[in-house]
C-alpha cells in the first residue's frame, strides 16, 4: 500500500548538471542545477531565474557548457551549488579543477568532468509559463574512457543524480533492461 508524503516540487532522480560560464573578468563560474532537460535532440532547457550569476553570464556571452556531474567530483559539484556566483567570483579555482575554452561558444569546458554539452544561448523565457533558459546544443563530448564501442558507458561515467527528498547524491548505473525491446515481450 502506498503512503502519502509531502509533495515537493521535484521528482527523483534529478540530474546534477554543472553549468559553466565565463564571468565578465574571464574567471569561471560553475553552477549546480538540477532543473534541466532536453526539449528536443538539440535543445536544452534549464529552469533558472535571472537572480543567478550564471544566467547573467549566459545572456552576456551567449554560451554555456552543461556538464554531467560524476561521483569522483561530488564534493566539487555540491560546492558549486552552495556557493553563489554573485558572491564568489572564481568558484572553479577554489576546487582545483581546470578548464579549456570551448572552440564553439564563449564558455569553459571543465576538463575533469566526463561529459560536456556545448550550447549556444537561444532565449530566456520569463513569463509565468516560461521554462527559463533555452539553448541549442552544438556539440556533446564524452571522455574516451567513458565510451564502449563508441557509445556512452553509463557505469564508466559514474554520473550522479540528486534526491530532493533526502538531499542525497546517488550514482547512476546498473542497467536493468533494454528500452524499446523489453516491452516487446508483452506485444
Amino acid at each position: 500500500m502506498k503512503q502519502e508524503i509531502k509533495t515537493k516540487s521535484a521528482i527523483f532522480p534529478m540530474p546534477v548538471l554543472l553549468i559553466a560560464t565565463f564571468n565578465e573578468d574571464d574567471t569561471v563560474n560553475v553552477m549546480n542545477a538540477a532543473w534541466g532537460t532536453m526539449l528536443d535532440h538539440d535543445i536544452f532547457a534549464l529552469n533558472l531565474d535571472e537572480s543567478h550569476k550564471t544566467v547573467e553570464n549566459i545572456k552576456k556571452r551567449k554560451g554555456l557548457v552543461v556538464h554531467l556531474a560524476d561521483a569522483k567530483h561530488v564534493t566539487e559539484a555540491d560546492y558549486f551549488g552552495m556557493a553563489s556566483g554573485n558572491q564568489v567570483t572564481d568558484k572553479l579555482s577554489k576546487t582545483g579543477m581546470t578548464y579549456t575554452k570551448s572552440k564553439l561558444v564563449d564558455a569553459p569546458i571543465i576538463n575533469e568532468l566526463p561529459v560536456a554539452v556545448e550550447c549556444e544561448f537561444i532565449e530566456f523565457q520569463d513569463d509565468e509559463t516560461g521554462i527559463g533558459l533555452i539553448a541549442k546544443v552544438l556539440r556533446t563530448s564524452i571522455e574516451e574512457t567513458c565510451l564502449k564501442d563508441g557509445k556512452a558507458d553509463i557505469d564508466a561515467m559514474q554520473i550522479i543524480a540528486f534526491d530532493p527528498f533526502t538531499h542525497g547524491y546517488y550514482q547512476v548505473g546498473n542497467r536493468v533492461g533494454d528500452a524499446f525491446k523489453d516491452g516487446l515481450k508483452l506485444k
